[in-house]
């Protein structure tokens, strides 16, 4: 199959169908520039790729594709968008966006008149469930679907068509139904458990769950296989999930260093800055964050992570402008989330207002489009809407098997806010257990342990929380902070919890039964004689023993008892 550029347009967006040639509507259409067409392939090329259709065939890490390379005799193809993307994902880096869009619009014209190429199918849908994901758009995900369904009509899996089960497990993972995406992911791996390709959705899928055995084993599969910058990401956000802070800087920033593209090197650049905001360094993160967005100008994450640390700096005006430029490439939920509250923190009611309702209208579209919204929505409606609800939300996607420490945070909070601390209780603990050093996490078990009177488990949550990260969130820090001086100091001496218990009295002696004849008044009988011994009688002495003969007396004194109790 020749996999030259075809100087294609923009690649069509979801809502058109696949002979279009209009634009998509979130992502620009490439330089035209770019694209210049490389002579024309050889006749023996042609018919080569055409009889052997040596094309694309699996989903990369981030959800794009995977080129396998169709000779290794072969010249490499000139450079341009689509041999760039087919070449970044073939080394499981992801594919700058432009590229991606290149690649579509080559895939689309390839199979309108190629509808038999089982490959391209797969290349073209899994292409879509990458657009989609980055640009926050889940209508490209229906096209993702019918392509990858597609592709299995023509070939199916159990052929050697692996790259749409792999394609199916990243949409499952795009629209967070990560049940679906394990039992495709798992259908590849057992039957082909070298296909590395298949290991970053399995990655996905069990920590969706909640499965961080399972996901620590598929991290460390993956790095056997395919050693390089994609596993050591991977490896730095399982350390960081841990808790391993040290060991997910030393792994990101190795990854960093080996970076080779510009969105492989944004992408390691964006962790960084990350990790440095989760430790509470929003200077720090700052920088990194600055860095990631001059090698790829316009990078959303980085864009978003800049304000979040930009806010904590109290550089708001700042904050504003790199959250509506992020949710200019991609409105995500979480990004409409955090600049409410920031308008909210100022109290700028009607602009937190206007974002709170942008967001709800975003979690429709993505519900509308198959993708699972729970865990967002229970988010945002128990922190600013219905927390009864928010509860019903996130019980069910608990029982859908969906037990991440994101979910167990999030039906935690709900709980607590919809007044059952009793039931938050449990859910807030296995979240800060498996959550790493998240800071929100121990917030929000500090503040229901304090509702439940431990006072002291709250105090050293709370203060956790705000040594991990003091600007955790422009709304909540200073709610904790509230709540730790309310709780004052500790007592004195220590929590009254902790002060060893005083020693028990013995029992006293049970009486005596044969003994019945001793009248109880006489029981101190010692000190029976003490009065007559203090004032002798005028007669004489105390009677006593008879003297020997001849032995002089002494004067009387006080009686030798009270004198042997002095010594």
């Amino acid at each position: 199959m020749d996999l030259t550029p075809q100087q294609p347009p923009g690649a069509p967006g979801p809502e058109y169908s696949f002979d279009t040639d209009r634009p998509a509507p979130d992502a620009s259409p490439p330089d035209s520039a770019s694209l210049a067409e490389p002579p024309p392939p050889t006749m023996r090329t042609t018919l080569r790729r055409a009889a052997f259709g040596m094309v694309a065939g699996a989903v990369l890490v981030t959800g794009a594709v995977v080129a396998v390379p169709d000779d290794d005799n072969e010249a490499p193809p000139v450079a341009g968008p689509v041999s760039r993307a087919m070449s970044a994902t073939a080394a499981g880096s992801p594919a700058a966006l432009t590229d991606l869009t290149a690649l579509i619009g080559d895939r689309q014209k390839w199979v309108g008149t190629h509808p038999s190429d089982a490959d391209s199918w797969a290349v073209l849908g899994s292409a879509y469930v990458e657009v989609g994901r980055r640009a926050a758009d889940p209508a490209y995900y229906t096209r993702a679907e019918q392509a990858l369904k597609r592709s299995l009509d023509v070939r199916p899996g159990e052929s050697g068509n692996t790259a749409a089960w792999v394609g199916l497990a990243s949409l499952a993972n795009a629209r967070r139904d990560f049940v679906t995406a394990k039992k495709w992911g798992e259908t590849v791996r057992k039957r082909s458990p070298k296909e590395w390709t298949v290991y970053p959705q399995l990655i996905d899928a069990y920590n969706g769950l909640g499965d961080q055995k399972s996901a620590i084993t598929a991290v460390e599969r993956f790095t056997e296989l395919r050693a390089g910058v994609p596993a050591l990401g991977r490896a730095a956000e399982m350390y960081r999930d841990r808790g391993w802070r040290e060991d997910a800087l030393a792994t990101a920033q190795d990854a960093a260093n080996r970076a080779k593209t510009p969105a492989e090197k944004a992408a390691c650049l964006s962790r960084l800055g990350d990790l440095a905001w989760e430790r509470g360094e929003p200077k720090e993160a700052v920088a990194q964050y600055g860095a990631a967005l001059r090698v790829e100008k316009g990078h959303h994450p980085s864009l978003a992570g800049r304000a979040r640390a930009l806010a904590a700096l109290g550089r708001t005006d700042e904050a504003v402008r790199d959250y509506q430029a992020a949710l200019a490439k991609s409105p995500r939920p979480g990004y409409l989330l955090e600049l409410g509250e920031l308008y909210e923190s100022q109290g700028l009611d009607g602009d937190s207002v206007g974002q709170y309702e942008k967001l709800r209208a975003a979690l429709d579209r993505g519900t509308a489009r198959g993708v699972d919204e729970s865990l967002p929505l229970g988010r945002f409606e128990a922190a600013h809407g219905d927390a009864a609800a928010a509860v019903e939300l996130l019980r069910a996607e608990w029982q859908r098997g969906h037990r991440s420490a994101a979910v167990a945070d999030a039906l935690g909070w709900a709980l607590h806010r919809s007044g059952d601390s009793d039931g938050a209780l449990e859910y807030a603990r296995r979240a800060v257990d498996a959550g790493g050093q998240n800071a929100s996490y121990a917030y929000h078990l500090g503040m229901v342990q304090r509702a439940l009177g431990d006072y002291g488990s709250a105090r050293r949550r709370l203060e956790g929380a705000l040594r991990t990260n003091p600007k955790f969130s422009p709304l909540d820090a200073p709610l904790a902070q509230e709540a730790l001086d309310a709780l004052g100091e500790p007592p004195a001496g220590g929590p009254a919890d902790m002060r060893p218990a005083p020693a028990p009295e013995p029992p006293a002696p049970a009486p005596q039964a044969p003994a019945p004849q001793v009248p109880a008044p006489q029981a101190p009988a010692p000190q029976a004689p003490a009065p007559q011994q203090q004032q002798p009688a005028p007669d004489g002495p105390a009677p006593g023993p008879a003297p020997a003969a001849g032995v002089a007396q002494p004067p009387v004194q006080p009686a030798p008892a009270p004198a042997a109790a002095a010594h």
